[in-house]
């Protein structure tokens, strides 16, 4: 380390040494010096600004209660925002709206289950979208679809899809879900449809609110499994003492 000194730190310490000179004491070194100046801040962050803190309270005055709220909290009213809130990773904030609109108008909730959203669907496929895996027609398609069922809406009703009534959307929606019925001039908002209609349904009845919807008994135990009905061994053409016949013991 070299001895060297800045101005400010060189005025520091020839002042310190001509104090100690003055009164006798044996010189200190600059290194000595330099270690006494570079431990100040190191205490007073050990101290945590605990002592610094309490120069300013009066000798026996109260010091102010703690407690665990937050020091700005947040209006009344207002409430406290989801923890786990979605992240996009595909879908730009009006996309995101409006895919949100479309999968419930696709998968509505009803008296069995509750709609796209409810399942987050939305989320599903913003991550299918964004994966390495996805294929980049696929992201093509869906987002210029998302830009088309918005400026159809825009051309119908002025406002943005997310934005339309139940009814407005309606409308459009009657003229692209059914590709066998569509006119010419909605062929690529009925490919969208289709496209993203195979998107929520993968979404929806992938999740544990889907498999509930369709009552899936898959993955369970049944104690009560009586084998094969006779009906359906007939018309296989199988039995059981067929197969028992094929199936020999180990060793014999």
């Amino acid at each position: 380390m070299s001895d060297e000194l800045d101005p400010i730190a060189r005025d520091v310490v020839d002042g310190d040494e001509a104090a100690q000179q003055t009164n006798d004491a044996k010189p200190v070194s600059r290194r000595a010096a330099l270690k006494v100046i570079g431990s100040v801040p190191i205490a007073g962050a050990m101290m945590g600004g605990t002592a610094f803190a309490q120069q300013g309270t009066p000798s026996g005055a109260q010091q102010p209660k703690q407690t665990h709220e937050a020091p700005f909290p947040p209006a009344q009213g207002q409430g406290t925002p989801p923890s786990s809130a979605p992240k996009r990773a595909f879908f730009t904030a009006a996309e995101w709206r409006t895919v949100n609109v479309l999968a419930d108008d696709i998968i509505p909730r009803d008296g069995r289950s509750g709609s796209a959203t409810d399942a987050d669907v939305p989320a599903f496929i913003d991550y299918h979208l964004s994966v390495p895996e996805a294929d980049e027609s696929t992201r093509v398609a869906v987002r210029g679809g998302l830009a088309w069922l918005n400026t159809e809406s825009r051309t119908r009703f002025r406002k943005n899809y997310a934005t339309l009534s139940q009814a407005q959307r309606n409308q459009i929606l009657d003229d692209i879900a059914w590709p066998d019925k569509a006119k010419p001039q909605f062929s690529h908002g009925t490919a969208f449809f289709s496209r993203m209609r195979d998107l929520v349904g993968m979404g929806f009845f992938s999740s544990s609110m889907g498999w509930k919807d369709l009552r899936y008994q898959g993955n369970v135990f049944n104690p009560d499994w009586k084998g094969c009905p006779e009906p359906a061994m007939k018309k296989l053409g199988v039995s059981f003492a067929v197969m028992d016949s094929r199936i020999k013991p180990e060793g014999q």
